[in-house]
C-alpha cells in the first residue's frame, strides 16, 4: 500500500453551493505533479513611497532580493520532502506574498473564498446592501433592481469569482463638502460590487477583530465615537494633558496598494481572496465621464474600505502600543496623549518616520500639532479640565457648523411647508444632540434656542405676507386692535421684526412647542435625564 502524502481537493460549485471532495494521493504522485500558479507576486519592503508596483511584476523575471535573486515563475512545483503543512498547492516559490487562485493545504477543505460565497453569507450581504439603500454606480443599476439581477446572473457571477476572472466595475466619483470649502472624494461602487464587498467584509471582520488594538474605535462592532471620547477623558484625568493631534493627509487617497497587500497576506492565506481585493483596489474610477486608474488609494464609499483602513492603520496602532504610548484612534483621526509638551514633541518627531517610511503614508505637517488638550478638536468635541478631571464640550467649529445647518433648514425662501420644516428640524436636532450629549452644554443650548426661535418667528412673519393676514393673526393671538394694526404695517425687515416684543408675546415659546417644533435644550434635558 502506497504511503499517503497529501490531499487533492476538488470543488464543485453550483448555484452558490459548494461540494468539497478530498482524495488522498501518495508521495510519488505528489512529487511528479506541478500546479500552475495564476499569479505569484513577491513583495520586498522598499524605501520608496510606493514600493514595488504589483501590476508591473512579470513572470520568469528575476528581481533583486537580499543576498541573491528571486525568480518568479508561473511553472512551480511542490517542494520535495516537505511536510504536509508546509506544501503549497500553488507551488513552492519562497514568496512574501502569494496572490493566486489557490489556497494553502490547511485551508483547502473549505477556504475563505468559499465562506465568502456561501449562500448564507451572500444573503446576509444582500440584505445589508438593500437596507443601506444608496445610489447606483456607473452601470446605473439601482438597489431595487438588484434582486432580479442576482437571480438571473448568480451562477455566472459566482463562477467568474471562483475562477479568478471577475473584473469589478470602476467606482463612480462623488464629491461632498468638507470644512473650509474643500471637497471629500467618495467612490460609489455598483450595487453588485457592494454585495460582494459586503460579503468579504462580513468574513474578514471576525478574523481581524481580535488582532485590532483596544485603542481603535472607528468602524468596529460594539465600538463608537462616544467610547473613544470617554477613553480620552480617562487619559486626561490621569494627567495626560498634552496631545499630538495627528492628521494624515488624504489618507484614503494615498494608501499604498503593495503595502496593504503585504499586510493582508500575513493573515489571509487564501490567495484568491487577496487577488479579489487587489482587483477592487485597481478597479479605477469614472470621473467626469472619463476612466481614471487607481494605482494608489482605497476609494471611500464601499463596504470594504473601512475594514481595509483599519487593517492598514492597525500597523500604526501596534507600533504605538509597542512604544508604550497612550493614544486613541477613530478611523484616520488619531490623538497621542502625553504628560508634557516636550514628551509630545519628541513622540511626534519619532513617529513620523515610521508612518512615512514604513506605511508609505503622508503626515500633514501643517495640521498636525502638539498642543494642550483644551486647544484641540477631536471628533467634533473639545476638552477642558475642571478640578483635575477631563471634561467634554462642543468645539466652537462644531457650533458654527450647527448654526449654518439650522439657517439652511429655516431659510425663509426655500419653499418648504411648515410640516416638512418641522420634520427636517426634528431629525437634525435629535441627531445632533444625541451625538454631542456627552458635552456639558446646557447654557449653550439655551442661548442657541433663543436664536433658533427668532428664526422661526421670522419664517412665520414672512409667511403671513399681506398686511390684512398679519393683522388678523395678531388679533387671534391676543394682541390689541391698535397694536395689531400698527405692527402689521411695519416697514422693518423680517429679522428685526422677529425680535420685537409683539411677536415674542404673540408667537410664544409654548405656542411654538405645541405647534410641533423641537428645541435643543428641551431635547438635551430629556437625553441627559
Amino acid at each position: 500500500m502506497m504511503p499517503i502524502y497529501g490531499k487533492e481537493v476538488t470543488r464543485l460549485t453550483s448555484g452558490g453551493l459548494t461540494d468539497v471532495r478530498i482524495v488522498y494521493i501518495n508521495r510519488n504522485t505528489a512529487n511528479n505533479r506541478c500546479e500552475k500558479s495564476a499569479e505569484a507576486i513577491v513583495l520586498k519592503k522598499k524605501k520608496s513611497r510606493e514600493g514595488l508596483n504589483l501590476n508591473q511584476v512579470k513572470v520568469n523575471e528575476c528581481y533583486p532580493m537580499k543576498g541573491g535573486m528571486q525568480k518568479i515563475s508561473q511553472d512551480t512545483c511542490q517542494g520535495k520532502d516537505r511536510s504536509e503543512t508546509e506544501s503549497k498547492l500553488g507551488g513552492q516559490t519562497y514568496m512574501g506574498i502569494t496572490e493566486n487562485n489557490f489556497t494553502t493545504i490547511e485551508q483547502a477543505d473549505y477556504g475563505i473564498l468559499e465562506m465568502i460565497l456561501s449562500p448564507l453569507n451572500l444573503n446576509k450581504a444582500y440584505k445589508q446592501v438593500k437596507s443601506n439603500k444608496g445610489s447606483g454606480g456607473v452601470d446605473k443599476l439601482g438597489v431595487d433592481d438588484l434582486l432580479e439581477y442576482l437571480l438571473n446572473h448568480k451562477d455566472d457571477l459566482l463562477q467568474s469569482i471562483i475562477k479568478g476572472n471577475y473584473k469589478p466595475n470602476p467606482v463612480r466619483r462623488v464629491e461632498i463638502p468638507k470644512e473650509g470649502g474643500k471637497k471629500r472624494q467618495l467612490g460609489i461602487p455598483t450595487v453588485v460590487d457592494r454585495v460582494i464587498q459586503q460579503a468579504i467584509a462580513q468574513i474578514l471582520s471576525p478574523i481581524y477583530e481580535p488582532l485590532f488594538s483596544n485603542n481603535s474605535y472607528g468602524f468596529r462592532p460594539k465600538r463608537s465615537a462616544h467610547a473613544a471620547l470617554k477613553q480620552c477623558q480617562e487619559y486626561i484625568s490621569n494627567g495626560f494633558k498634552y496631545t499630538v493631534d495627528m492628521d494624515l493627509e488624504k489618507y484614503f487617497d494615498t494608501v499604498s496598494h503593495s503595502k496593504l497587500i503585504e499586510v493582508l497576506s500575513r493573515t489571509i492565506k487564501d490567495g484568491r481572496v487577496i487577488s479579489l481585493i487587489h482587483r477592487y483596489m485597481n478597479a479605477g474610477v469614472i470621473e467626469s465621464g472619463k476612466f481614471v486608474e487607481t494605482k494608489i488609494g482605497v476609494p471611500q464609499g464601499g463596504p470594504l474600505s473601512p475594514l481595509l483602513s483599519n487593517i492598514m492603520l492597525n500597523e500604526l496602532d501596534q507600533e504605538l502600543e509597542r512604544r508604550g504610548h497612550k493614544f486613541v484612534r477613530y478611523a484616520d483621526d488619531c490623538m497621542i496623549l502625553c504628560k508634557s509638551k516636550r514628551a509630545a514633541q519628541r513622540t511626534l518627531a519619532h513617529i513620523i518616520p515610521f508612518i512615512e517610511g514604513e506605511l508609505y503614508l503622508k503626515v500633514n505637517k501643517e495640521k498636525t500639532v502638539v498642543a494642550h488638550v483644551k486647544d484641540v478638536k477631536f471628533l467634533g468635541y473639545g476638552f477642558y479640565i475642571n478640578k483635575g478631571k477631563g471634561l467634554l464640550r462642543v468645539h466652537p467649529k462644531s457650533i458654527t457648523k450647527m448654526k449654518e445647518k439650522v439657517k439652511t433648514l429655516t431659510c425663509r425662501s426655500n419653499g418648504w411647508g411648515n410640516e416638512q420644516r418641522k420634520l427636517a428640524l426634528k431629525q437634525y436636532i435629535t441627531g445632533w444632540v444625541n451625538y454631542f450629549k456627552l458635552a456639558n452644554m446646557k447654557s449653550l443650548l439655551i442661548a442657541t434656542d433663543e436664536w433658533y426661535r427668532r428664526r422661526l418667528r421670522m419664517v412665520i412673519w414672512k409667511q403671513w405676507k399681506r398686511i390684512r393676514t398679519r393683522f388678523q393673526n395678531l388679533m387671534k393671538l391676543g394682541i390689541s386692535r391698535f397694536k395689531a394694526m400698527m405692527f402689521s404695517n411695519t416697514r422693518k425687515g423680517y429679522w428685526r421684526t422677529a425680535k420685537s416684543p409683539i411677536l415674542q408675546t404673540s408667537i410664544t415659546n409654548e405656542s411654538l412647542q405645541k405647534a410641533g417644533y423641537t428645541f435643543f435644550s428641551t431635547y438635551y434635558r430629556s437625553v441627559r435625564g
